[in-house]
């Protein structure tokens, strides 16, 4: 597993170069031998790696990509959002995302800042590159995408958990990765969140966003009850400190266009395909 784990985070680094070259040149709809010339591949190379990587061919890929198709994608989600919604936030999370559990701190555990809590750590590849995971012995605490260095990654841990206890421990998170990734085996995992009332509703309205859909910041407001607090929720969903087990990647702009990503717009727009493509496989 490690080593298909290792070879599917250098894939992602050189699919990621096209999908850069997408963003900026998705207007003109670039040919299978541009986007192998922009990574310096041949057409051949470049199309083994990108269906190795992402499941479908870089053409069915770039559908995902454009303006028009995320307009579509989010037209067909929030139909099926309005729908589901009436099961209730623990269910939907449940169902959709596969049995993730979420646990709070309490407001005087928040207000110390992780005393007392150890923490467990390690930096790993994934399928969207390398990663740092945490965890407490309630669940993952953290988990967040290698941006500039590894340093900065860890920095951004210990920034949320000032007065916790934080070790080095591969080996205690490396099992993590295989679920956290997998959309056919991520089973039962417990997060351990630490925020503010207001944050931690919001990110457990993400958890009713189903794999392979998504929603506005409007829509996201809307679901917590504050229509008129999409900003607020926008700040709650770019603190979100559990990437893709709390998919903040599934909230996009109204206009259909993709939006921010506090991990990159590539990354971002790597995550929304490649599960929209493996729902679509499934």
């Amino acid at each position: 597993m490690n080593t298909n784990l290792n070879q599917l985070s250098e894939d992602y680094l050189r699919i990621e170069q096209a999908i850069l070259y997408l963003e900026t040149h998705y207007k003109d709809q670039p040919s299978l031998e541009e986007l192998a010339a922009s990574i310096g591949l041949s057409e051949y190379h470049f199309q083994r790696l990108f269906t190795r990587w992402a499941g479908v061919s870089p053409k069915r890929f770039l559908q995902f990509l454009t303006k028009e198709g995320a307009k579509g994608l989010l037209n067909r989600s929030e139909n099926l959002l309005d729908t589901t919604h009436q099961v209730g936030l623990s269910s939907l999370g449940r169902l959709h995302d596969l049995f993730v559990t979420t646990e709070a701190v309490s407001p005087g555990e928040y207000k110390s800042h992780g005393e007392g809590v150890t923490i467990r750590y390690g930096l790993h590849a994934s399928p969207f590159g390398k990663c740092l995971v945490a965890v407490t012995e309630r669940g993952i605490c953290h988990l967040g995408f290698i941006q500039q260095s590894e340093g900065d990654a860890i920095d951004n841990l210990v920034a949320n958990w000032k007065n916790a206890r934080l070790i080095e421990d591969h080996k205690a998170t490396a099992p993590l990765i295989e679920p956290i990734f997998d959309l056919n085996s991520r089973g039962r995992l417990n997060i351990h969140l630490r925020g503010t009332n207001f944050q931690l509703k919001v990110w457990e309205a993400l958890l009713t966003i189903p794999i392979g859909a998504v929603t506005t910041y409007e829509g996201l407001a809307e679901r917590i009850g504050q229509p008129t607090a999409s900003r607020a929720v926008g700040a709650a969903v770019g603190h979100n400190p559990i990437a893709v087990l709390i998919p903040c990647h599934r909230v996009i702009r109204k206009v259909g266009e993709f939006g921010k990503y506090r991990y990159g717009t590539p990354r971002k727009m790597a995550l929304l395909a490649y599960e929209s493509a493996q729902v679509n496989r499934l």
